[in-house]
């Protein structure tokens, strides 16, 4: 879940550096580092802590790095090993020749360490990464290439990895590879890039090739040339990047976690563009493959998910089996891996992720798509790694998401799942035309709703400032909308560090009503249907016990100003599509509170937000 970036060209390279790992502090900011070819030496600068604290070290040392036009950089979410200088990227062989940056996990780095340290390799850190650099150094004696030695190191390293290194005998070259973790590199004219992503290299230019597992690309100011794990010559596949600078900005909002929350109803309405045409028309999915025959003879579905979108899908099995009466199971893709794969050709396996490159739910579909599934990839990143194992495919168009806690990336994959959900009653004719013209007539409607929300957040700043002194929190529902409150309660987590829970709100008389208090506030997603009445009466019962009492709810009915403390008011919506409407001032609410509370909203601690490790 590191960040990796590098540089071979004409300009400033501490300055494209630094600006790269900013754009990637998303992935990490445990410890930061940077090697530079200066001269006749590479020096290496590395701090703990954020990116600020590497700023810092290297004013200090300007004068050694001014001419310099050649290095790495690398901002750490620690894995093995403590967030400390020790073991801050970069890491160098003993001699110091070799320096590497590593993003992703050595499995086979304790038993190379033991080799390694028999041939008189002396270890500075306790990093898996460390074990790479040595074995590439040791490669290197033998071979005098350092794109040769990095291929046949690489043989010998089992797990993932995308590698960076540079070597002071080969002063004007970058060699990097991957394998099971994300790295691109940026074309420029008599430059290039490196990056673990896109924003690392947008400013700069908006060519682009991505490497596929165990290629390795070596470059140098005048040319690139990617091989395969042999050292076969490859064809290079250069690509525009759909990216716009324009959106690694703030645009006068004072977090991106704000910005993002108000994109959303554009975000939503991006996603309708070209595939809800009309309310008398068909949907249109056109990378979805599937056939009337294929759902026809369907088992089941399996959604596949980690986190945030483990959410969404939950939220997808609710509208599937409602529209298109198939069994769903959900299952987070840490579990999944680790047990028997059942599944077949008969089941359709949908995997999740903002990134694309989240690496349980990677595997999972790898393992799926070996026993015959049709895999369906719904996803932020339609360059990433697991679109490329897709045999159906639903971006989500949001754009980048720079905060690492995801709001629009999770409004995108809800409504990319009613988009689905009715893609497929429409081809297996499960549900009325009327029932299908209403629910898209509504869903147009959504972001206007969504704006009126957006609008006027007095209500939820004054709820926020009321409740952000609390230790704990819960959060309640039913049906549709419980997976919104465990998503409220994550974004409430994720950014204030506040213990807070998403319960199914029959599930509370089962064990949970004994943490009611009158310390404890205790929020009701409260919105009209079926299971209202059901709802309010579990409020009640929270209410009897002195909990301090939140409804988040589009009712007007009278009775839930007796019973409620406070009340947070959203537009009217139909009961199934109100998850859409009631997750947009929950994002607020976490927000708020954690503004409140002087939290850094963007880059909360020990979070990243491509977790591209196992």
């Amino acid at each position: 879940m590191c960040g990796i970036v590098g540089y071979i060209g004409n300009q400033s390279v501490v300055d494209i550096l630094i600006d790269g790992l900013h754009q990637l502090e998303y992935r990490g900011y445990d410890s930061a580092g940077v090697a530079v070819q200066c001269g006749e030496k590479i020096n290496v600068y590395k701090a703990e802590g954020k990116l600020e604290n590497l700023s810092s070290v290297l004013i200090q040392h300007k004068k050694e790095f001014t001419a310099a036009t050649l290095g790495i950089g690398h901002i750490r979410w620690a894995t093995h090993g403590a967030p400390t200088v020790l073991n801050a990227h970069p890491h160098t062989c003993n001699c110091g020749s070799l320096v590497i940056v590593h993003n992703g996990i050595i499995e086979n780095f304790k038993e190379l360490r033991a080799e390694l340290e028999k041939k008189g390799a002396k270890f500075r850190s306790q990093t898996d990464t460390e074990v790479v650099a040595h074995l590439i150094a040791y490669k290197y004696e033998e071979l005098k290439d350092l794109t040769k030695a990095v291929r046949e190191a690489t043989k010998e390293i089992d797990g993932a990895y995308a590698l960076c290194v540079m070597h002071n005998d080969e002063k004007d070259k970058l060699v990097a590879t991957k394998r099971n973790a994300p790295l691109l590199v940026g074309v420029g004219e008599g430059e290039f890039f490196l990056a673990s992503d896109v924003p690392a290299i947008i400013k700069h230019t908006k060519r682009a090739m991505y490497l596929n597992d165990n290629q390795v690309v070596t470059l140098t100011r005048e040319k690139m040339v990617l091989t395969d794990a042999e050292g076969n010559i490859l064809p290079q596949k250069v690509e525009t990047l759909p990216w716009e600078p324009v959106a690694l900005s703030k645009m006068g909002y004072k977090h991106f976690m704000l910005k993002e929350i108000h994109e959303q109803p554009d975000v939503i309405r991006n996603i309708l563009v070209g595939k809800l045409h009309s309310v008398d028309e068909p949907i249109v999915l056109n990378e979805v493959k599937l056939t009337k025959e294929t759902l026809k003879n369907l088992n089941r579905i399996q959604i596949i998910a980690c986190g945030t979108s483990l959410h969404a899908a939950m939220i997808g099995k609710y509208i599937i089996e409602n529209f298109c009466g198939i069994s769903v199971d959900i299952e987070a893709s840490s579990e999944y891996i680790y047990r028997k794969t059942v599944t077949d050709e008969k089941t359709l396996v949908i995997g999740v992720s903002q990134s694309g490159e989240t690496a349980d739910t990677l595997t999972a579909i790898k393992q799926a798509k070996a026993k015959g599934s049709h895999a369906l990839i719904i996803t932020n990143r339609p360059d990433s790694a697991m679109a490329r194992e897709a045999d159906s495919l639903i971006p989500v168009s949001a754009g980048i998401e720079v905060s690492v806690a995801a709001t629009k990336s999770y409004i995108a994959q809800v409504v990319s799942f009613y988009l689905l959900a009715m893609y497929m009653a429409e081809i297996k004719n499960s549900l009325d035309s009327a029932t299908l013209t209403s629910l898209k007539a509504d869903l147009i409607q959504i972001p206007q709703k969504i704006e009126q929300i957006l609008s006027d957040k007095n209500d939820i700043k004054e709820c926020a400032k009321k409740y952000s002194g609390t230790r704990d929190f819960i959060y309640i529902a039913r049906g549709i909308n419980y997976p919104t409150a465990l998503e409220g309660a994550l974004k409430l987590k994720e950014i204030s560090y506040i213990n807070a829970t998403g319960y199914p709100a029959g599930e509370l008389k089962h064990g949970p009503i004994a943490m009611l208090d009158e310390s404890m506030p205790v929020l009701s997603i409260l919105m009209t249907g079926s299971v209202y009445e059901k709802l309010l009466s579990n409020s009640e019962e929270a209410k009897a016990r002195n909990a301090r009492m939140i409804a988040l709810t589009n009712s007007k009915d009278a009775k839930l100003n007796d019973l409620f403390d406070f009340i947070i008011r959203v537009p009217e919506v139909s009961e199934l599509l109100s998850p859409l409407i009631a997750m947009i001032p929950l994002q607020l609410l976490a927000y708020y509170i954690a503004e409140y509370l002087g939290k850094d909203v963007d880059q909360p601690r020990n979070l990243a937000k491509s977790v591209t490790v196992e």
